[in-house]
């Protein structure tokens, strides 16, 4: 039914589910409007629910399972791994798509799965890595990092420096190119992602080739304009960035810390280049453009995108969204530029 609704052509899914709003001189895409109407009538107005964690994860594979590829995106290879670290090993997932030329190692992209820093795991988002694999025509690493409120912060930024450190040392046995590593995630990924970016600078330490924020969690420090605008109707809501929060930072935490709002980063300046792409309908927009727009400001090279018709969650919604899709698709292109050898390779044959 959500596919089907979605895949009406806009002048009937305005009869059926009415005209989709118009907000900050944006108006939402037909088939994103159809979807939220659906998820209204099912009973889900949020991403939580307002459940407590360990329910409300449940419930987001559960949304996650409807929203999926059927049958998956095939891939030539998709293995289990563990990467060791200092608190124990920690999940991840490899994937390797079909079609890739020969004699040359792919690029790689670490993703960190979006959530909150509390929900979310390798299945949650594997459509999205294989999504993201087929198109851009690259490897993918899928990490599970540690999650809050059983690990507050900052294990999962600990857990993503550790997972980019193992995969630019295991780049052979993984067969990607070492020189072409990138990072990677939505929203609480994306955060993880610049964290990485911003800690391999501070320590002269490694540094990815790229960095890949698809609406991230920028600044909890401040109120936005676009957290008020949208702080309900869009499935992520207020209720859910405030409890996301309440769960990831800890009593003695500074919320001005900029590993946790990262717009609070004293120096943006020698980050790697990045592609930063954001929502119209989104409460974490503003945030995460403002970050794009410093970055550029310091000199690091920035390709910015608002698709002002879409809302947050876009990233995971391909199979039924051809809007979403449609965004999905100009990210993986940006990717494939951004991480192209200096002979680039022809493009992998995928049927999307």
């Amino acid at each position: 039914m959500l596919k089907a609704a979605c895949a009406l052509p806009p002048r009937l899914s305005r009869l059926l589910f009415g005209k989709p709003p118009t907000i900050d001189g944006q108006e939402l895409a037909c088939d994103v409007h159809a979807m939220l109407r659906l998820a209204r009538m099912s009973g889900t107005d949020s991403f939580t629910n307002g459940l407590p964690p360990e329910e409300a994860r449940a419930f987001s594979r559960l949304g996650a399972a409807a929203g999926e590829w059927h049958p998956k995106i095939p891939m030539a290879r998709v293995e289990a791994i563990q990467i060791p670290s200092p608190e124990g090993s920690i999940g991840a997932r490899f994937y390797l798509p079909n079609g890739l030329p020969g004699g040359t190692a792919p690029p790689l992209l670490v993703y960190f799965h979006g959530g909150g820093f509390v929900i979310g795991d390798l299945d949650t988002h594997d459509g999205v890595c294989r999504f993201i694999a087929a198109a851009a025509g690259l490897a993918v690493l899928s990490v599970d990092y540690r999650l809050a409120p059983e690990h507050q912060f900052p294990a999962g930024i600990d857990d993503a420096w550790t997972a980019f450190t193992w995969a630019l040392a295991s780049a052979a046995e993984l067969g990607v190119d070492p020189a072409r590593i990138a990072v990677g995630g939505d929203s609480a990924g994306g955060n993880l992602a610049a964290n990485v970016c911003l800690r391999g600078k501070a320590e002269d330490g490694p540094t990815p080739a790229m960095q890949l924020l698809i609406y991230p969690v920028a600044d909890s420090a401040e109120e936005p304009r676009s957290r008020q605008l949208f702080s309900q109707n869009f499935l992520l809501t207020k209720t859910d960035i405030d409890r996301f929060e309440h769960f990831y930072i800890g009593p003695g935490d500074d919320i001005d810390d900029p590993r946790i709002s990262i717009l609070k980063a004293a120096d943006l300046s020698g980050l790697p280049p990045a592609y930063v792409t954001t929502a119209g309908f989104d409460p974490l927009r503003d945030e995460g453009e403002a970050y794009a727009i410093r970055m550029r400001a310091a000199g690091t090279k920035v390709a910015l995108r608002r698709h002002p018709e879409l809302i947050h969650g876009f990233a995971n919604q391909t199979a039924f969204s051809r809007s979403s899709r449609a965004a999905m698709l100009e990210l993986a292109g940006a990717l494939r530029m951004g991480l192209a050898s200096a002979e680039p390779a022809p493009a992998p044959a995928v049927a999307l």
